[in-house]
């Protein structure tokens, strides 16, 4: 299940899955219509999740709670969000105007940018999180920004 898909991403991804299954809040944007944040999918019946650059749009507890909601025992989500590493916290701020949206984070439709403190925000939602991060070759070659780090979310087993 591929949230907000990239046609990059996904051109990389159809090809090596039998169920590769784009998502997305808007009509006609991907094949599915869902909000992440109320998934209307049975738990546990997705493999893999690919979410990329999609939680620093909408409420992350409720959308991260749902991922692992719908994620199987053995499954794995692969998260990418904007983040500033040397920030230990998140900067947000509610309920934004479209103006402080520009001006605090250089686009209309986001609402925070990540600190260190993501990691964290996973795994309250019930995730085991493993950071990777790409070599600058890496970054080109699937065209990562540099210094991106990818997530990987796996369900907490208790």
């Amino acid at each position: 299940m591929h949230f907000a898909p990239e046609k990059a991403v996904e051109r990389l991804l159809r090809p090596r899955s039998e169920t590769y299954v784009t998502a997305d809040l808007v009509p006609g944007a991907a094949e599915i219509v869902l909000d992440i944040e109320n998934i209307d999918l049975a738990d546990g019946s997705i493999e893999v999740i690919v979410c990329s650059h999609v939680l620093e749009h909408v409420d992350d507890a409720k959308a991260l709670r749902e991922l692992r909601r719908i994620l199987c025992r053995d499954g794995l989500a692969i998260l990418m969000v904007p983040m500033v590493h040397h920030w230990e916290t998140s900067f947000e701020r509610p309920a934004p105007t479209v103006e402080e949206r520009i001006k605090y984070f250089g686009q209309f439709d986001h609402i925070r940018r990540y600190g260190r403190d993501f990691v964290q925000r996973v795994k309250d939602a019930g995730f085991a999180v493993e950071a990777f991060s790409p070599t600058p070759e890496e970054c080109i070659e699937y065209g990562l920004g540099l210094g991106s780090v990818t997530y990987f979310a796996r369900p907490e087993t208790v």
